[in-house]
């Protein structure tokens, strides 16, 4: 079964136009795993903004209390806001029933830049076999949106995107010679790391984003971001409304075509609860 699917290493390398179909902006260090597990610990929603300014102007918008600021500049706690970019941060008894007004350095960018696609997920670690089963089920193109670190390539994006790449390529039975350089470079990449949980968690710290995070003292966010399958939550973008919500197609999984490091990549069957929002 011939399916288009592309990884985009930097949203630089791809034009806005061209992302239409379905496309998963993947920002792991720490994005894309923030958002995941804000809307998990039961946020009502995740208001994504390209600007500090722009947060702050939502914000003001909405009833008292029903509101929490949440990203980060330069890795850390923007000023006047409520919450940073760390996941460990949006835990049910702060987050739960609360909309997060939300903007970060490159992961709300790598959102915007997505704006022609028909649908708009959020990918990590945390989510990665869930994104992979919606993927299997939409017909239209799928694009892997890598948001990088300050407009350079970060490796724990390209691996993410290899990871979902080589989860794709097995479920419908396609070579890897038959996606583009920048895919192949993707699922390579992440090949390179799958039999090897070491080498795995190594690549995430010693990654751009890893290194920022070590010293900034935030080691521990990268270990969360490194988990696999915790979440079984795939955030997306509604364009009409402007929200990050939980996608509703989202199913309890039957198979599980992607792995942690370590273990064999074969699809195997698997058995879990309906999906929730508890953590």
């Amino acid at each position: 079964m011939n399916r288009e699917l592309f990884v985009h290493l930097l949203p630089e390398l791809v034009e806005s136009g061209r992302l239409e179909g379905v496309v998963v902006v993947l920002d792991v260090l720490r994005a894309s795993t923030t958002i995941t597990q804000a809307l998990a610990a039961g946020a009502a929603s995740v208001v994504p903004c390209a600007s500090v300014d722009e947060a702050r102007r939502i914000a003001a918008t909405h009833p008292g209390g029903s509101t929490l600021l949440g990203g980060e500049r330069g890795g850390t706690l923007i000023d006047g806001f409520d919450l940073d970019n760390s996941p460990a941060s949006y835990t049910r008894d702060v987050v739960e029933g609360k909309t997060i007004v939300f903007t970060t350095t490159n992961g709300t960018r790598a959102l915007k830049h997505a704006g022609s696609a028909r649908r708009r997920l959020v990918g990590a670690f945390v989510n990665a076999s869930f994104v992979i089963d919606l993927l299997l089920r939409e017909s239209d193109c799928v694009h892997l949106l890598c948001a990088g670190t300050n407009g350079r390539i970060s490796s724990e994006d390209v691996l993410c995107a290899g990871a979902l790449a080589h989860g794709f390529r097995l479920a419908t039975g396609q070579a890897a010679a038959a996606f583009d350089d920048q895919t192949q470079i993707a699922i390579r990449f992440y090949e390179s790391c799958a039999a090897d949980p070491v080498r795995f968690r190594t690549t995430m710290r010693t990654s751009y984003g890893g290194r920022n995070l070590h010293e900034l003292g935030l080691e521990a966010d990268i270990d969360i971001a490194a988990g696999w399958d915790l979440l079984p939550i795939v955030p997306e973008l509604i364009s009409a409304s402007g929200l990050i919500q939980p996608a509703p197609d989202v199913r309890p999984l039957t198979t599980r075509w992607l792995h942690p490091p370590g273990e064999p990549s074969v699809p195997i069957p698997t058995i879990h609860s309906s999906p929730n929002t508890q953590h």
